[in-house]
């Protein structure tokens, strides 16, 4: 595969990324994922700091590829998060959830190459003057906490790389071959892949959700308590409750205390798929099986380079 700026930054085969999820991304994913050619991420943002550093120490030891660790930043330890990961020397940071200007130079100090994830192209020229290496530009397909706008991938993607110089990574939406190559002919240089990795035998996530999202459909999530941090959540009783306790008007402490504590971390981790928070993208709706990462890799792959045959002949 034709190397870009992407693969050159990362030093990496392909230029597709294992997004970090909170409850799914371990080291077992990562290493997976980048002994596979892809950018495999731990997800810090459910991992203590001493959690994170096993992680990444197992990581290094079960491949000699690079990979990358996700910090949500309005993590609460994120100092010592930080502090670790250049303890560590992790190679590449994916920031999110907060201020790029925050942590940007003090890792590019330490020579960690820095990727920040927005949703919009404002939020995209922010991250660019914050010096970031890269960014990932994610549409409101995508699983997890979202953009309020709710801008969708196929949008975003030609709005954002219109307006940056730096590379964009497209997100939201991507689980196969197709959508990689239908983002890449709109501009982006990889793209980074969630829900498709959930459903994959390393994902540290619980069978019951990996068996939740071989079973959802279209139609199945939906973007949700935006009044708190917009997030995308397959419908189960917990997303009902919610939908109920909206029929009220609540206050905002109304649906954080309905929230409460740990509910991802029921839902995703321990698999309790009726009060638990099931964060998942649309395209859940198009995935049908759990597979090793490795094969989601080697077919997202196989998939792009068939793409590629078709649009030649149009």
């Amino acid at each position: 595969m034709q190397n870009n700026r992407i693969t050159k930054l990362f030093n990496i085969k392909y230029p597709l990324i294992q997004a970090g999820m909170i409850w799914a991304s371990g080291w077992k994913l990562a290493s997976a994922a980048s002994n596979a050619g892809a950018l495999g991420i731990i997800g810090a943002g459910s991992m203590y700091p001493d959690v994170l550093r096993e992680h990444i120490q197992k990581c290094k030891k079960a491949t000699d590829k690079p990979f990358a660790v996700n910090v949500p930043m309005l993590y609460p330890d994120i100092e010592k998060i930080m502090e670790i990961i250049i303890e560590e020397d992790v190679e590449i940071v994916f920031t999110s959830a907060g201020n790029p200007k925050t942590w940007t130079k003090h890792l590019q100090d330490h020579n960690i190459k820095v990727v920040h994830v927005v949703s919009s192209v404002k939020f995209g020229l922010k991250a660019e003057a914050a010096g970031v290496d890269a960014v990932v530009a994610e549409g409101f397909e995508a699983g997890g906490h979202n953009g309020r706008d709710e801008t969708t991938t196929l949008t975003l993607i030609p709005m954002i790389t219109k307006e940056l110089k730096i590379p964009v990574i497209a997100a939201g939406g991507i689980a196969n071959g197709d959508a990689m190559l239908a983002t890449m002919i709109l501009g982006a240089e990889a793209v980074q892949v969630g829900t498709r990795f959930v459903a994959s035998h390393e994902a540290s996530s619980h069978i019951n959700f990996k068996n939740e999202v071989v079973k959802a459909k279209e139609g199945d999530t939906q973007l949700t308590l935006k009044e708190l941090a917009p997030v995308r959540l397959l419908k189960n009783k917990f997303f009902n409750d919610v939908q109920e306790l909206y029929q009220q008007t609540p206050t905002k402490e109304e649906l954080i205390k309905l929230l409460g504590r740990a509910r991802a971390k029921k839902g995703m981790f321990e698999g309790d798929l009726e009060e638990g928070e099931l964060e998942i993208g649309q395209i859940s709706g198009l995935i049908s099986d759990i597979l090793p990462a490795a094969d989601i890799v080697k077919n997202i792959i196989s998939e792009l380079e068939e793409a590629k045959k078709r649009v030649a002949q149009l």
